[in-house]
């Protein structure tokens, strides 16, 4: 048996290696040691078993099995809970109630009767008479008086987010038992609610108190986000830029004038040819197409009442008005206003603006003469001349620039209708001769005298008397004597810079205005923008300059910038003057007669009008039809001319050289062209050909 069972051992073991040789591809098998001569092999990732997915994968699913054990034991919880609570099986201490507990009969009856006055009368607020709640068992307050409180009707629910309603009318501590008697016929407060009557010792001030007192500490907030010092045209554009970016925002806008904001150029323009004479005392006026618009930028409904800006949840933009900032302090942010108020702030712009300059024979005088002069500027000043204007009188006009002109054409068209008069005197030889070239100067000049304007050039105002008769003597230079009942200096612009004495900024000594940076940034979390803001031109260097154009886009950048944009300025602004509703023009850069232009005209045509580029845009602020304007349709002209002598200008370009480079442009009844004028100035070029310049502008096509 041995024997045997060790052959079949041997056997088997010798048809296992047999097998493995076939298998592995073997030559032969060596019986001493029972394998075949194979090479060694290791493994590949092929020969090793493939696991049935990922670790990850069998986690997600034992922990989403988890999850789902965890949930049903909670819902089985849950429902359990509810079950008991409901069936009554065990007392549990839950809900607004509490456990209740065997009474004396007479608590027993008022408790009833305040659960019969609970479900029939819903929860009210006290009477402003009533004091402190009184600590009673159910915490109900306990009116002061043992009047019988309101009627019900009469009692409306105060507004939880109030934080303290009407002062307490000298309310005195309510005795025991007259509390105890009330609590039968008081309704109680809800419990969700804390009780809405403060406590007798510190009583609140409504808002109407402290709106009541103008001026008052408490009408003006301790603290905003934005505040902006000034309300014209660069501040509406800064509060508007900074809502678009911040619509929480809360914005105070400090107005020195006691306006809202308002745009100006309709005060020389428009607003004296509206035949309204109603809708001009209200400051509403028409445009040259016909379409009537008011002069506030926006309704009073728009802006917040300032005792409210605090507790807006989604700010708003609130303007103080009759108030100045007498003093800024940059380093603890803040400002000082002239009534002793305080107002600190996290970003600032100033918009502070200008204010008219006078002449030194005008400021000299003495009071009874400067009552009969007007340094036009304001609504204020508007409203004084429009009187002046509709009594008929003699007014004379002191300027021959922009304002000076306009206000000349448009009281000289007035003076039609009122059959009063009017006389413009200045120093230059023609009408906006310190812009204009000469001959385009004269041009104009006649274009004013025929609206029945007596322009006296060449001229200045040496001393001023007054009449018996109450009138004004003006001595000229040349000898020459006006009598007239008003005057009307329209001699420039001064910056309102006294910010900068009292609070140490830094002024430009050149042209004025606080020296800003090229993100119109004066110091650190404080801007400049307007009139006042002397910035740096990264074209034409250093410059204030003082159109509406410019208040749009230096205010708008100033706001950007509040929210933290800090983008430089690069815009070239444009400025506009229309003289009545067929002569207007446009211009930017640099434009000063004393430069070298070449002019280049063609013959106007009907749509060459201040009145038909409005009607065909729809909107009278220049700036803002040039956003409006096609231009994409626009044919070169050919042919060219240069002005030649008795031709009437009825539209052209007007190019200004210095070193032969154009660094301005006139556009003499032509419109919605400036982007062209635009580019044209930022490339800095020098031309041998200005009309084929002139070609760009399609001067002569119909």
């Amino acid at each position: 048996m041995y024997r045997c069972g060790g052959l079949v051992s041997r056997v088997t073991k010798s048809s296992r290696a047999a097998d493995c040789v076939r298998r592995t591809g073997g030559a032969t098998v060596r019986s001493s040691r029972e394998y075949g001569n194979v090479p060694f092999k290791p493994p590949t990732m092929n020969d090793l078993p493939q696991p049935q997915g990922s670790w990850t994968q069998r986690y997600e699913r034992l922990q989403r099995r988890y999850n789902l054990q965890l949930a049903a034991g909670i819902g089985v919880a849950t429902f359990t809970l509810f079950f008991v609570k409901q069936s009554g099986l065990l007392p549990l201490a839950t809900g607004p109630g509490k456990p209740k507990f065997p009474k004396a009969a007479p608590v027993v009856a008022e408790e009833e009767e305040e659960t019969s006055v609970e479900e029939s009368v819903e929860p009210v607020e006290s009477p402003a008479e009533e004091a402190a709640p009184a600590p009673v068992e159910e915490a109900v307050p306990a009116p002061t008086e043992e009047a019988a409180p309101a009627p019900v009707e009469e009692a409306a629910p105060a507004p939880v987010e109030e934080a303290a309603p009407a002062p307490v009318e000298e309310a005195a501590p309510a005795p025991v038992e007259a509390s105890a008697a009330a609590v039968e016929e008081a309704p109680s407060a809800p419990p969700s609610q804390e009780p809405l009557v403060p406590e007798p010792s510190a009583p609140a001030a409504t808002v109407e108190e402290t709106s009541a007192a103008p001026g008052a500490a408490k009408a003006v907030p301790e603290h905003v986000t934005y505040l902006i010092v000034g309300a014209g045209t660069s501040s509406v554009a800064a509060f508007r830029a900074i809502k678009s970016r911040d619509a929480k925002a809360k914005i105070l806008v400090v107005s020195g004038e006691g306006e809202s904001p308002y745009m100006r150029p309709p005060l020389s323009k428009e607003l004296w040819y509206t035949e309204d004479l109603e809708a001009a005392k209200l400051l509403r006026f028409k445009q040259w197409n016909g379409k009537e618009r008011s002069i506030f930028f926006e309704h009073e409904d728009y802006y917040t009442p300032v005792t409210e800006l605090d507790s807006r949840e989604n700010g708003g933009i609130s303007v103080l008005r009759g108030r100045q900032v007498v003093k800024l302090d940059p380093h603890k942010k803040r400002v000082y206003l002239d009534d002793g108020s305080e107002i600190s702030y996290d970003k600032c712009l100033l918009a502070t603006g200008g204010s008219p300059k006078t002449l030194s024979v005008f400021e000299k005088a003495g009071e009874d003469i400067s009552k009969n002069v007007t340094l036009f500027r304001t609504i204020a000043d508007y409203r004084q001349l429009n009187e002046v204007a509709q009594q008929g009188k003699h007014i004379t006009i002191i300027g021959g620039g922009f304002l000076g002109s306009e206000l000349a054409c448009a009281l000289g068209h007035k003076s039609k209708t009122t059959k009063g008069s009017v006389t413009q005197v200045y120093p230059e030889s023609g009408n906006m001769g310190r812009i204009l070239p000469e001959y385009l100067s004269k041009w104009t000049t006649e274009k004013v005298k025929s609206e029945g304007v007596s322009v006296i050039t060449d001229s200045a105002v040496q001393d001023i008397k007054k009449t018996e008769d109450g009138k004004l003597s003006l001595s000229l230079n040349t000898g020459k004597e006006i009598v007239t009942d008003h005057v009307v200096l329209a001699v420039g612009l001064e910056p309102n810079v006294e910010l900068a004495h009292s609070s140490g900024l830094e002024l430009d000594d050149t042209h004025g205005g606080f020296r800003v940076n090229a993100e119109l940034e004066a110091r650190s979390n404080l801007w400049v923008a307007g009139d006042a803001a002397c910035f740096y031109d990264i074209k034409l260097g250093r410059r204030r300059v003082e159109h509406h154009d410019h208040a749009i886009v230096s205010g708008r950048l100033a706001g950007e910038n509040m929210t933290g944009a800090g983008k430089p300025y690069w815009h070239q602004s444009m400025f506009w003057s229309d003289l009545g509703p067929e002569v207007g023009y446009e211009a930017i850069g640099i434009v000063d007669s004393s430069l070298p232009t070449v002019g280049v005209f063609a013959k106007a045509t009907t749509k060459d009008t201040p009145k038909a580029v409005v009607e065909a845009t729809g909107e009278g602020l220049r700036s803002e039809t040039e956003q409006t304007a096609d231009t994409s349709s626009l044919v070169h002209s050919s042919a060219p001319h240069a002005p030649l002598k008795g031709e009437d200008y009825g539209k052209g370009i007007i190019f200004y050289l210095r070193d032969n480079i154009v660094v301005g442009i006139v556009l003499w009844n032509v419109f919605n062209r400036m982007p062209i004028a635009r580019k044209i100035i930022k490339d800095g070029k020098s031309y041998d050909d200005l009309n084929e310049v002139a070609k760009l502008f399609s001067l002569h096509s119909e």
